[in-house]
């Protein structure tokens, strides 16, 4: 087995285009050396993405409505059409090399919809998948949105969990399949220490990757 390393950052809150340039660094850097991964936990200010399948239309407010409401849009390269991100959202960028082992892209969407159906078993929520859409799901709506970009076998963007998250700004787009959404407090009825799902995630994406810690690792 090719031995990898992460590195998880957790940095808060960080503006869309921000996070963008750091990916491209760390993207760059893991294409050069393929030593060590990287796995960023963060949230966004209030912001639309719009992934290659997005077509005109999926932003049903208008350019005034979304100042009003201080949300930036965005057009990327990840796969998939137009999702949400804001506070209370748990945001995950795994930068990692699929080479020489695990070259494969569904498989890599799988293993990270494994890591979030694991986290929220963590927190009592019954989590699966939908056979034909990407993300995670539960019987009262999608809690987790997946939408991946990879360069020569390297992985960015990533996924969006709604933790405690505003749900009403998903009223303004048409999100992915159009299916209902939800979050973690909603299906729980409570608050939700985001540290402790970050914690989650970060010990189940290291299970499911198979990967350790630091470069002085064993």
């Amino acid at each position: 087995m090719h031995q990898r390393y992460l590195e998880v950052r957790r940095l808060g809150r960080v503006g869309y285009a921000e996070s963008l340039e750091l990916q491209k660094q760390l993207e760059a850097a893991v294409i050069a050396e393929r030593r060590t991964d990287y796995l960023l936990l963060l949230e966004h200010p209030h912001t639309f993405t719009l992934g290659r399948r997005s077509k005109d239309g999926g932003v049903l407010a208008t350019a005034e409505v979304l100042r009003s409401l201080g949300v930036e849009v965005f057009e990327i390269n990840r796969g998939g059409k137009v999702t949400y991100h804001g506070l209370g959202q748990l945001v995950g960028y795994p930068i990692v090399s699929l080479s020489p082992d695990r070259e494969d892209v569904h498989k890599y969407v799988r293993d990270i919809e494994e890591v979030l159906i694991r986290t929220m078993a963590d927190f009592g929520i019954d989590a699966f998948r939908i056979e034909g859409l990407t993300g995670v799901h539960t019987a009262d709506g999608k809690v987790a949105a997946i939408g991946v970009h990879i360069k020569r076998w390297v992985t960015t963007h990533g996924f969006a969990l709604n933790v405690n998250t505003d749900l009403s700004y998903y009223n303004w787009i048409i999100a992915c399949e159009g299916e209902p959404v939800t979050s973690m407090d909603k299906l729980l009825g409570r608050d939700v220490d985001m540290a402790e799902v970050e914690d989650r995630i970060e010990a189940n994406f290291r299970d499911v990757f198979g990967v350790t810690t630091g470069a002085a690792a064993a």
